[in-house]
């Protein structure tokens, strides 16, 4: 099993920033990328960012040039540095773990979600 624990949510005024923070544990060999998503009310979830193992990033148009993902392998962290936030960016954010279809231990081969963490932008 893979555990996520994600923090650093709350609650700030638009044009600001927030770090949130992703704690992995349990089957860390099942860990390869991490992803962020999000999910305001009313909306389907939506990915928001991504790193892979080595570091590749990708991004959602929405947040390309105000988010920055970034790992902490040695703590076993991932991290989304959220600046110039805006009003559409308030939402449940979540970390993932994705599946691994291919992998040789059937406890990767699903996703694995955190509990998510509230961030709210107001005006």
């Amino acid at each position: 099993q893979v555990q996520l624990v994600e923090s650093g949510g709350g609650s700030v005024q638009a044009g600001g920033s927030l770090r949130l923070s992703c704690v992995v544990s349990g089957s860390l060999y099942c860990v390869n990328n991490i992803n962020w998503y999000r999910q305001a009310p009313g909306k389907e979830r939506e990915f928001v960012s991504g790193i892979s193992a080595g570091g590749t990033t990708t991004y959602a148009d929405s947040v390309k040039g105000r988010f920055v993902i970034s790992r902490d392998n040695a703590k076993n962290t991932a991290y989304l540095q959220m600046n110039s936030l805006k009003l559409e960016d308030t939402a449940m954010y979540y970390c993932k773990k994705p599946a691994v279809p291919t992998h040789w231990h059937i406890q990767c081969r699903r996703d694995y979600w955190g509990q998510g963490t509230q961030v709210s932008v107001s005006s």
